[in-house]
């Protein structure tokens, strides 16, 4: 069970609307490597993990990563409120807004609408947390664009945030992939020290 605090895990108050750059960041929001894929991959794969450690491990990433989108939503929001049409126009929103006007929608910056096909739960725990790996840096690669991009202090600054826990998951995946090694060396030295396995 989840309790919902009513407030951002980092605050966020963007005094400046910019549809150009908010049509980037919502590719964190349901892009490839976004946190909508990252929170639903984690908490899927938590249900297959055999060590309560990894389960909590997953519950705890995933549940932060719905926050994460939560923040990136507010962005994109604070980013698009007020336009006038020619912002619109001449940001190159347009596109964008005939679809959803200011809606924050699950996207990536490619205009790809998300798509669970692109992130994968395989119930095998080495092979999930090293996909979790690789997720987190893909994700830390995508707020590094981002930064490239903006130049909105307001902006970057949540984006630093945002970054930095990506690097935090990457190494508490790290952490809980040593343990689930660990305790696979742990199995098999038990199986190749006890012969009565094989009758």
């Amino acid at each position: 069970m989840f309790v919902y605090e009513k407030r951002l895990e980092y605050p966020i108050k963007i005094k400046n609307t910019n549809p150009k750059l908010a049509a980037l960041i919502i590719s964190q929001y349901g892009g490839p490597d976004g946190e909508l894929g990252a929170s639903l991959r984690y908490l899927s794969q938590r249900f297959s993990m055999p060590y309560p450690e990894l389960k909590g491990l997953l519950t705890d990433i995933g549940t932060e990563e719905l926050g994460h989108l939560e923040m990136v939503g507010t962005i994109v929001h604070q980013l698009t409120r007020n336009l006038s049409e020619e912002q619109i126009k001449t940001a190159g929103f347009d596109a964008y807004f005939i679809d959803h006007t200011t809606g924050v929608y699950p996207v990536a910056a490619s205009g790809a609408p998300w798509s669970a096909a692109g992130m994968q739960v395989t119930g095998d725990m080495i092979a999930d947390l090293t996909e979790d790996l690789a997720a987190e840096q893909k994700a830390r690669v995508t707020y590094d664009n981002i930064l490239r991009m903006s130049d909105d202090p307001d902006v970057n600054d949540a984006i630093r945030f945002l970054r930095q826990r990506e690097i935090v998951h990457f190494q508490r995946f790290g952490e809980g992939l040593r343990l689930a090694k660990d305790r696979l060396a742990e199995k098999n030295n038990v199986y190749f020290t006890n012969p009565s396995f094989d009758r």
